[in-house]
């Protein structure tokens, strides 16, 4: 297991891989599993809980080697859910009411004239 998710480039050691499957952060075919020399087989899905993001993926190919990305790619078939749309930022600032927040030097000096302060 931890070989597979290495050669898919899902972490990026094999130390890291077993750390995921230790912690119980992986299932395989809905059933959490511990142990990082769990064999995997083709059609197996995989639900893999990282830190922002849920992937589900179905091993197509068990793989020999690390290859680039692209090779990594043919190893499995990608069944994640799309990420949730972001909120788009608001299109202006918020606006301060007048007389809101805190007074002006000149505002301040009104206030104190008014008061008979010096």
């Amino acid at each position: 297991m931890d070989k597979w998710l290495w050669y898919a480039r899902v972490t990026k050691s094999r130390s890291l891989a077993q750390k995921l499957i230790s912690s119980r952060h992986v299932r395989v075919n809905s059933d959490k599993i511990s142990s990082a020399s769990k064999t995997v087989r083709i059609g197996d899905v995989l639900t893999i809980t990282l830190d922002r993001r849920i992937l589900v993926l179905k091993v197509a190919v068990l793989g020999t080697r690390r290859g680039p990305f692209e090779e990594a790619r043919k190893l499995y078939e990608d069944l994640s859910p799309p990420p949730p749309p972001r909120q788009a930022p608001p299109s202006h600032p918020a606006l301060r009411e007048a007389g809101a927040g805190r007074p002006t030097k000149r505002d301040r000096r009104k206030i104190d004239a008014w008061r008979g302060d010096s």
